[in-house]
């Protein structure tokens, strides 16, 4: 499915009774571009050592929102419930355009040669004010479900070995580690090890062992 092909608001996923999820459009960068800023100066969740823009991330967004294979999805708050359905859909609809996004997610090619396409890795980012809430496994487990009607058999995520909430929610999720890249990383004060968790999955979004 290509970006043009898709509705005038892209269909809506319930997450809980809280937040929503669905892919990311084209006006989403730059919520998409700030969440991942924030994550920079923790020096945590990412290798990038200075904030980006937009200009500078529009190619890769658009790569992922035109492919039918490597989604980026958005978290928002759901719309309140109403007992009319106009209504409904009406706040949904209004929903959709005006909720902030609070957590995005995606899919990328795990390596840029065509038999890789089976595997993927997998990157979640929450925005600062969101951290702690239960969002991150919410989405992640969910993107879970979503892999194998994308062709993908193997997720993978790319973790620093210092960023223990990381490890530990994608531990807990059936993770495994598949690999250990010690001081690959020079984070402008101290060296980082990467560690490599995989998952396989089945249409289940379970470990396919």
């Amino acid at each position: 499915m290509t970006a043009t092909s898709l509705p005038a608001l892209a269909p809506s996923y319930r997450l809980n009774d809280v937040w929503s999820v669905q892919h990311a459009r084209a006006e989403d960068l730059p919520e998409v571009v700030a969440i991942y800023n924030q994550s920079i100066a923790g020096k945590q969740a990412t290798a990038q050592l200075t904030p980006v823009t937009c200009e500078e991330r529009a190619a890769w967004f658009a790569e992922h929102i035109n492919s039918p294979t490597r989604p980026i999805y958005v978290v928002r708050a759901r719309a309140q419930s109403s007992e009319d359905t106009a209504q409904t859909v009406q706040a949904v609809q209004t929903n959709q355009k005006t909720a902030p996004i609070v957590a995005w997610g995606s899919f990328s090619d795990l390596y840029a040669r065509m038999a890789y396409h089976i595997s993927t890795e997998m990157s979640i980012y929450l925005h600062q004010d969101y951290q702690a809430k239960g969002l991150g496994s919410l989405l992640t487990r969910w993107m879970l479900t979503q892999a194998p009607s994308l062709g993908i058999h193997n997720v993978v995520a790319l973790i620093f070995a210092h960023n223990q909430p990381s490890l530990g929610l994608f531990g807990k999720l059936g993770f495994e580690q598949w690999g250990y890249m010690p001081k690959v990383c020079d984070m402008d004060g101290f060296i980082a090890d990467v560690v490599m968790l995989g998952k396989a999955v089945t249409s289940e979004g379970t470990s396919n062992k």
